[in-house]
């Protein structure tokens, strides 16, 4: 397993993308019908997942979620949850699957398998 992926909410999606564009050299990677534009750095490293924050969120709050890249999402949340680590329901994305929880501060965490659906076109 790898940490691979960082979702940062934005208020302002084409800002933030802007952004991170032009001062940081990553460069945009849009699918249709995907709610996250996806960040991939020019030198390699961890990309960054752009998503439209929620309503109720606020400007300046801390506004990330580690996204750590796991094949076998079902299987990974099961053992996890043996071992005392409950996950949300999965949930269906655009050809991956994902489910959420927290650490123990109360920061989102993901387990994804977003990183391995080019594997499975």
């Amino acid at each position: 397993m790898a940490l691979n992926r960082i979702i940062l909410y934005a208020l302002d999606v084409e800002q933030t993308v802007a952004f991170y564009e032009k001062f940081f050299g990553f460069k945009a990677s849009r699918e249709a019908g995907d709610r996250i534009v996806e960040l991939v750095p020019a030198n390699g490293g961890a990309r960054l997942m752009i998503h439209q924050a929620g309503r109720a969120q606020k400007a300046g709050q801390s506004q990330v979620k580690l996204v750590f890249d796991v094949e076998d999402v079902e299987g990974f949340c099961a053992l996890a949850a043996k071992n005392g680590l409950v996950f949300s329901a999965l949930h269906q994305g655009e050809g991956y699957v994902f489910a959420n929880a927290r650490d123990p501060a109360r920061n989102s965490i993901s387990v994804s398998s977003r990183a391995f659906r080019e594997s499975r076109r």
